[in-house]
């Protein structure tokens, strides 16, 4: 006569300190993440009467225009032959874009005018003049 086993045993893999791995993987990726800056061209932006925030910077593409003519669009020097086509590019990939113009105070109206048909020229209609709030 065969007796049966009561006592069941499981291979089991052991929980009681995954607690414990999850905080210090946790706080390990905390130390190790940078942040990355946004890089932009130093610009002494104009000031304005009223301001509106923009909502989110996911669908926002950022045009910089310093008073000697550089234009950077999204941290990279371009031309302004350039601006149509990388806009053109923007718009074909993300229709929600926006244009986010920042120019320094003392650039001239002509550079901003020539951007501004540029962006017309890659029908990116959307478009956001920045500023500093005045105090």
């Amino acid at each position: 006569m065969r007796l049966k086993r009561k006592i069941k045993i499981e291979a089991g893999i052991p929980t009681s300190s995954l607690p414990d791995i999850i905080f210090m993987l946790l706080i390990f990726f905390m130390v190790v993440t940078v942040l990355r800056e946004f890089q932009g061209l130093k610009l002494i932006l104009p000031e304005a009467k009223k301001i509106a925030k923009l909502e989110g910077n996911k669908h926002v593409s950022h045009i910089w225009a310093t008073s000697e003519g550089t234009i950077s669009i999204d941290d990279q020097i371009v031309t302004m032959g350039k601006i149509r086509t990388i806009m053109y590019d923007k718009i074909i990939a993300d229709p929600q874009m926006t244009a986010s113009l920042k120019a320094d105070r003392q650039t001239e109206m002509a550079i901003i005018t020539d951007i501004h048909q540029e962006l017309r020229k890659a029908n990116a209609l959307k478009l956001n003049y920045s500023a500093k709030p005045r105090e």
